[in-house]
Protein backbone atom coordinates (compact mmCIF):
# COMPACT_ATOMS: atom_id res chain seq x y z
CA UNK A 1 0.00 0.00 0.00
CA UNK A 2 1.15 3.37 -0.76
CA UNK A 3 2.82 5.17 2.21
CA UNK A 4 1.34 9.04 0.39
CA UNK A 5 -2.05 9.69 -1.52
CA UNK A 6 -2.37 12.77 -3.69
CA UNK A 7 -5.98 14.19 -3.18
CA UNK A 8 -7.24 12.73 -6.47
CA UNK A 9 -6.22 9.21 -5.11
CA UNK A 10 -8.06 10.31 -1.86
CA UNK A 11 -11.08 10.83 -3.54
CA UNK A 12 -10.86 7.89 -5.91
CA UNK A 13 -10.33 5.47 -2.51
CA UNK A 14 -13.82 6.60 -1.14
CA UNK A 15 -15.56 6.32 -4.50
CA UNK A 16 -14.19 2.78 -5.03
CA UNK A 17 -15.09 1.95 -1.17
CA UNK A 18 -18.53 3.20 -1.57
CA UNK A 19 -19.49 2.93 -5.02
CA UNK A 20 -17.28 -0.53 -6.08
CA UNK A 21 -17.85 -2.55 -2.79
CA UNK A 22 -20.77 -1.19 -1.30
CA UNK A 23 -19.00 0.05 2.21
CA UNK A 24 -21.19 2.79 3.46
CA UNK A 25 -20.18 6.11 3.80
CA UNK A 26 -21.48 6.08 7.37
CA UNK A 27 -19.30 3.45 8.42
CA UNK A 28 -16.24 5.19 7.20
CA UNK A 29 -16.97 8.79 8.49
CA UNK A 30 -17.55 6.23 11.88
CA UNK A 31 -14.69 4.57 11.88
CA UNK A 32 -12.54 8.28 11.39
CA UNK A 33 -14.71 9.64 13.59
CA UNK A 34 -13.57 7.15 16.25
CA UNK A 35 -10.45 6.57 15.64
CA UNK A 36 -9.70 10.74 16.04
CA UNK A 37 -11.58 10.27 19.51
CA UNK A 38 -9.62 7.68 20.74
CA UNK A 39 -5.86 9.44 19.44
CA UNK A 40 -7.51 12.48 21.49
CA UNK A 41 -8.26 10.79 25.02
CA UNK A 42 -5.23 8.51 24.62
CA UNK A 43 -2.91 11.29 24.20
CA UNK A 44 -4.52 14.58 25.78
CA UNK A 45 -7.21 13.13 28.54
CA UNK A 46 -6.38 9.79 30.13
CA UNK A 47 -3.88 11.44 31.68
CA UNK A 48 -5.68 14.28 33.73
CA UNK A 49 -7.75 12.09 36.77
CA UNK A 50 -9.93 14.38 38.56
CA UNK A 51 -9.83 17.19 35.95
CA UNK A 52 -12.85 17.47 33.60
CA UNK A 53 -11.23 18.13 30.19
CA UNK A 54 -13.00 20.52 28.01
CA UNK A 55 -12.81 19.82 24.06
CA UNK A 56 -13.82 22.04 21.93
CA UNK A 57 -14.42 21.00 17.63
CA UNK A 58 -14.15 23.76 14.99
CA UNK A 59 -16.75 22.35 12.12
CA UNK A 60 -17.00 23.61 8.51
CA UNK A 61 -20.36 22.04 6.48
CA UNK A 62 -18.18 18.95 4.57
CA UNK A 63 -17.33 15.91 5.28
CA UNK A 64 -14.55 17.09 8.07
CA UNK A 65 -17.44 18.49 9.95
CA UNK A 66 -19.12 14.64 10.02
CA UNK A 67 -16.13 13.49 11.50
CA UNK A 68 -15.92 16.44 13.86
CA UNK A 69 -19.52 15.40 14.72
CA UNK A 70 -18.34 11.58 15.32
CA UNK A 71 -15.73 12.99 17.36
CA UNK A 72 -18.08 15.00 19.58
CA UNK A 73 -20.74 11.80 19.96
CA UNK A 74 -17.51 9.78 20.76
CA UNK A 75 -16.01 12.24 23.89
CA UNK A 76 -19.10 13.09 25.39
CA UNK A 77 -20.40 9.15 25.27
CA UNK A 78 -17.14 8.73 27.34
CA UNK A 79 -17.83 11.56 30.16
CA UNK A 80 -15.83 14.32 28.62
CA UNK A 81 -17.21 17.94 28.12
CA UNK A 82 -17.89 18.86 24.28
CA UNK A 83 -18.32 21.84 22.56
CA UNK A 84 -18.64 21.92 18.76
CA UNK A 85 -18.16 25.38 17.27
CA UNK A 86 -20.53 25.42 13.99
CA UNK A 87 -18.98 27.63 10.89
CA UNK A 88 -22.62 27.60 9.04
CA UNK A 89 -25.56 27.10 10.18
CA UNK A 90 -27.10 23.72 10.37
CA UNK A 91 -29.39 23.73 6.87
CA UNK A 92 -26.06 24.10 4.86
CA UNK A 93 -25.11 20.68 6.13
CA UNK A 94 -25.87 17.19 3.64
CA UNK A 95 -25.21 14.27 3.16
CA UNK A 96 -22.90 12.01 5.87
CA UNK A 97 -22.27 15.20 7.95
CA UNK A 98 -25.63 15.90 8.25
CA UNK A 99 -26.73 12.39 9.22
CA UNK A 100 -23.84 12.45 12.33
CA UNK A 101 -25.24 16.14 13.23
CA UNK A 102 -28.55 15.03 13.76
CA UNK A 103 -27.47 12.35 15.89
CA UNK A 104 -25.01 14.84 18.05
CA UNK A 105 -28.33 16.96 18.38
CA UNK A 106 -29.77 14.16 20.36
CA UNK A 107 -26.76 14.46 23.01
CA UNK A 108 -25.97 17.01 25.71
CA UNK A 109 -23.10 18.43 23.69
CA UNK A 110 -23.21 22.94 23.63
CA UNK A 111 -23.60 24.23 19.66
CA UNK A 112 -21.81 27.72 19.73
CA UNK A 113 -21.01 29.69 16.38
CA UNK A 114 -18.63 32.44 15.27
CA UNK A 115 -21.22 35.21 15.57
CA UNK A 116 -24.13 36.46 17.09
CA UNK A 117 -25.59 35.39 20.60
CA UNK A 118 -23.42 32.51 20.95
CA UNK A 119 -19.89 34.47 20.65
CA UNK A 120 -20.00 35.39 24.60
CA UNK A 121 -20.17 31.12 25.15
CA UNK A 122 -17.93 30.63 22.39
CA UNK A 123 -14.85 32.72 23.44
CA UNK A 124 -15.94 31.05 27.46
CA UNK A 125 -15.17 27.14 25.46
CA UNK A 126 -12.01 28.95 23.97
CA UNK A 127 -10.69 29.85 27.33
CA UNK A 128 -11.55 26.98 28.99
CA UNK A 129 -10.75 24.35 26.50
CA UNK A 130 -7.97 21.83 27.23
CA UNK A 131 -7.80 20.97 23.09
CA UNK A 132 -8.69 22.26 20.01
CA UNK A 133 -10.10 20.11 17.43
CA UNK A 134 -10.13 21.24 13.58
CA UNK A 135 -12.39 19.76 11.67
CA UNK A 136 -12.79 22.53 9.20
CA UNK A 137 -11.94 21.79 5.53
CA UNK A 138 -10.68 18.14 4.05
CA UNK A 139 -8.30 17.30 1.35
CA UNK A 140 -10.42 18.93 -1.60
CA UNK A 141 -9.97 22.63 -0.18
CA UNK A 142 -7.30 24.88 -2.10
CA UNK A 143 -5.63 28.50 -1.98
CA UNK A 144 -6.14 31.37 0.62
CA UNK A 145 -9.13 30.77 3.30
CA UNK A 146 -11.92 32.69 3.10
CA UNK A 147 -14.24 33.95 5.93
CA UNK A 148 -15.46 32.46 8.16
CA UNK A 149 -12.93 29.71 8.07
CA UNK A 150 -9.45 32.39 8.41
CA UNK A 151 -11.56 33.45 11.69
CA UNK A 152 -11.59 30.61 12.60
CA UNK A 153 -7.63 29.25 12.39
CA UNK A 154 -6.97 32.95 13.83
CA UNK A 155 -9.13 31.93 17.11
CA UNK A 156 -7.26 28.40 17.28
CA UNK A 157 -3.66 30.10 16.46
CA UNK A 158 -4.58 32.29 19.47
CA UNK A 159 -5.65 30.08 21.82
CA UNK A 160 -2.94 27.35 21.23
CA UNK A 161 -0.10 30.08 20.97
CA UNK A 162 -1.38 32.11 24.58
CA UNK A 163 -2.84 29.61 26.53
CA UNK A 164 -0.74 26.42 25.14
CA UNK A 165 -3.86 24.31 24.11
CA UNK A 166 -2.74 21.73 21.78
CA UNK A 167 -4.99 21.46 18.45
CA UNK A 168 -5.47 18.12 16.57
CA UNK A 169 -6.49 18.34 13.15
CA UNK A 170 -8.58 15.93 11.06
CA UNK A 171 -7.30 14.13 8.37
CA UNK A 172 -5.12 17.43 7.40
CA UNK A 173 -4.62 20.87 9.25
CA UNK A 174 -7.04 23.34 7.71
CA UNK A 175 -4.67 25.81 5.23
CA UNK A 176 -2.39 23.05 4.41
CA UNK A 177 -2.08 22.48 0.39
CA UNK A 178 -2.61 18.21 0.46
CA UNK A 179 -1.04 17.90 -2.63
CA UNK A 180 2.03 20.29 -2.35
CA UNK A 181 2.56 20.50 1.31
CA UNK A 182 2.53 24.38 1.54
CA UNK A 183 0.71 26.28 4.09
CA UNK A 184 -1.59 28.92 3.03
CA UNK A 185 -1.29 32.71 4.64
CA UNK A 186 -3.41 31.23 7.40
CA UNK A 187 -2.75 27.94 8.58
CA UNK A 188 -3.70 25.40 11.78
CA UNK A 189 -0.66 24.22 13.65
CA UNK A 190 -1.48 21.09 14.94
CA UNK A 191 0.10 19.09 17.36
CA UNK A 192 -1.34 15.77 15.91
CA UNK A 193 -2.68 15.06 13.45
CA UNK A 194 -4.91 12.47 12.51
CA UNK A 195 -5.07 11.73 8.72
CA UNK A 196 -6.93 8.62 7.63
CA UNK A 197 -5.90 5.74 5.46
CA UNK A 198 -2.73 7.41 4.41
CA UNK A 199 -0.76 10.19 4.57
CA UNK A 200 -1.49 12.71 1.97
CA UNK A 201 1.43 13.48 -0.40
CA UNK A 202 1.80 17.13 0.78
CA UNK A 203 3.13 15.82 4.59
CA UNK A 204 6.21 14.68 2.31
CA UNK A 205 7.54 18.49 1.85
CA UNK A 206 9.61 19.46 5.01
CA UNK A 207 7.49 22.58 5.22
CA UNK A 208 4.30 20.95 6.06
CA UNK A 209 5.85 19.67 9.41
CA UNK A 210 5.21 22.69 11.41
CA UNK A 211 1.60 22.81 10.69
CA UNK A 212 0.98 18.44 10.89
CA UNK A 213 2.96 17.94 14.08
CA UNK A 214 3.16 14.18 14.70
CA UNK A 215 1.07 12.77 12.08
CA UNK A 216 -1.09 9.49 12.89
CA UNK A 217 -2.48 7.13 10.07
CA UNK A 218 -6.01 5.97 11.17
CA UNK A 219 -7.49 2.80 9.54
CA UNK A 220 -11.15 3.67 8.73
CA UNK A 221 -11.65 -0.13 6.76
CA UNK A 222 -10.77 0.41 3.44
CA UNK A 223 -8.85 -2.96 2.39
CA UNK A 224 -5.22 -2.15 0.87
CA UNK A 225 -6.31 -3.55 -2.87
CA UNK A 226 -8.84 -0.53 -2.76
CA UNK A 227 -5.79 2.56 -1.85
CA UNK A 228 -3.85 0.58 -3.95
CA UNK A 229 -6.64 0.83 -7.34
CA UNK A 230 -7.05 4.23 -6.28
CA UNK A 231 -3.28 5.36 -6.29
CA UNK A 232 -2.96 3.75 -9.77
CA UNK A 233 -6.16 5.34 -11.36
CA UNK A 234 -4.78 8.93 -10.43
CA UNK A 235 -1.49 8.28 -10.94
CA UNK A 236 -2.38 7.11 -14.14
CA UNK A 237 -4.51 10.14 -14.74
CA UNK A 238 -1.88 12.43 -14.60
Amino acid sequence: MPEFLARDAVRRVDALAIERYGYSGLVLMENAGRGTADVIEEKFLAAMPGHKPLVVIFCGVGNNAGDGFVIARHLDLRGYEVAIILLAPPEKLAGDALHNFRLLEKTGVKQLSLHGKDFEGTNTALQNATVLVDALLGTGATGALRSPYDIAVSLMTTVANELGVPVVAVDLPTGLDADTGEPGPMVVHAAVTCTFVAKKQGFSNPAAKESTGEVVVLDIGVPESIVSEAAAEAAATD
